[in-house]
């Protein structure tokens, strides 16, 4: 009962002191900037840039999405795509990018414990941008690429007015609300969980099987609960840990940086459930789009491990 009063009060504590915060603060420029049409603009300056490597207008925009929202918000998008008859190609190489790239709602949480955003996006942007060309002229070459007339106009509401932007920003602080108190029960859960097995010795006994292994490589050992919380539990979960890790000292900004390229990114077993969930046709390729999406975790981890 103690380990889960515990770890209901750190997962509480998380998501809406440190989670909900900046949540709020970036849906809502989120918003503002797609109301007022600024986003419609970066999405038809880039959307003829991108096509050599298999990304459309609405590509592009779920790049924006799960930089700045959250690994669930792309999941609207691609099945917009499916829709309006994208091709499986082009859903690949889609889906890649999307799986390789820096979760909005991971990386501004971890600022909180010393991420650095700007690098972050940065190499999330490059590894997102290899993990669509290796699957467009690489792993999904054999996939269709005949489409559909595609439609890439984005419907969202428009504010024109005070009265519209003050509505736009209401919107986002209620989806920021939702993605925070959302995370709770997976934050408390994933906490109880990595209670349990850690007084069980569990950790331990993995930690130091591990060790000998991952110091050859210059790797610290205590990411191995973060990194099994992730791809087991999802990135939420990995919040979790790593801030109840570095409320004990354990974890700092170094490993935290470090750590961002392997850590922070939508492909892991919940991640890909969710995006998965868009459409038949998404679901049909997630195999071809994987392969791609860890190309492009593989550059993001050797680039953050270079800086940290």
């Amino acid at each position: 009962m103690t380990t889960l009063l515990r770890a209901g009060r750190a997962g509480v504590e998380f998501a809406l002191f440190v989670m909900l915060p900046l949540m709020v603060v970036m849906l809502s420029l989120m918003r503002v900037l797609e109301a007022r049409g600024v986003l419609d603009r970066v999405v038809a300056l880039l959307a003829p840039l991108l096509r050599p490597v298999g990304l459309t207008g609405l590509g592009v925009f779920a790049a924006l999405q799960i930089s700045f929202v959250s690994f669930a918000a792309p999941v609207a998008t691609l099945t917009l795509m499916e829709q309006r008859g994208a091709s499986d190609r082009h859903l690949a190489a889609t889906l890649a990018m999307v799986l390789a790239m820096a979760q909005a709602n991971a990386s501004f949480p971890l600022m909180a414990l010393g991420l650095h955003l700007g690098a972050t996006l940065a190499w999330s942007l490059a590894g997102g941008l290899l993990a669509a060309t290796v699957t467009w002229h690489g792993f999904g070459r054999r996939l269709s690429a005949e489409e559909a007339r595609l439609d890439e106009t984005l419907k969202h509401p428009v504010a024109d007015d005070a009265k519209g932007l003050l509505d736009t920003i209401n919107r986002a602080g209620a989806e920021a609300f939702r993605i925070a108190t959302g995370a709770i029960p997976m934050l408390v859960l994933s906490l109880v969980m990595v209670a349990l097995l850690r007084s069980a010795g569990a950790i331990d006994a993995l930690t130091a099987a591990l060790a000998p292994l991952l110091g050859r490589a210059g790797i610290d050992a205590v990411i191995v609960l973060p990194t099994l919380t992730k791809y087991l539990a999802g990135g939420t979960a990995m919040l979790g840990v790593m801030d109840e890790l570095h409320r004990n000292g354990q974890v700092g900004a170094q490993v935290v940086n470090a750590s961002a390229g392997w850590l922070i990114h939508a492909f892991d077993l919940p991640g890909i459930a969710v995006l998965v969930s868009a459409g038949r046709r998404v679901s049909a390729v997630w195999r071809t789009a994987a392969l791609g999406a860890a190309v492009g975790i593989a550059l993001r981890t050797a680039g953050h491990a270079l800086i940290a």
